[in-house]
């Protein structure tokens, strides 16, 4: 479970990265549209990197357990809400859902996060 929390927690940081560097063909959109869509993968890649955190710290960090927590679930409902608007795809959606759904549920899993034996 730790090392597909990794993987879940590195994919959506590269997909914050991939979002934010998509940013550049946005030439048909208004600037304000882009500093949207840039800030969108800003918010992507910071869940990413709170998820690699908890996974790293979860135990002894009870306050980024429940940060993590929530940024998850609100980013996936953000996701249900952007993708239903934007009509995204089928593919789109599993995938944006099958990593921000994924990381949902593995930050509630114990034994998703690493134990301080786990460090030695």
């Amino acid at each position: 479970m730790n090392r597909l929390y990794a993987f879940i927690g590195w994919a959506i940081v590269a997909l914050g990265a991939l979002h934010m560097l998509t940013t550049i063909r946005l030439s048909a959109s208004s600037p304000t549209f882009r500093v949207w869509f840039f800030g969108s993968g800003i918010a992507m890649a910071l869940v990413g990197a709170v998820n690699l955190l908890h996974r790293a710290y979860g135990p002894a960090a009870p306050g980024l357990r429940v940060v993590c927590r929530i940024a998850n679930v609100f980013l996936t409902l953000f996701a249900v809400v952007a993708g239903a608007l934007s009509r995204a795809s089928l593919v789109e959606y599993l995938v944006i859902l099958g990593l921000l759904g994924g990381a949902s549920i593995l930050s509630f899993v114990p034994s998703s996060c690493r134990t301080p034996a786990d460090a030695e």
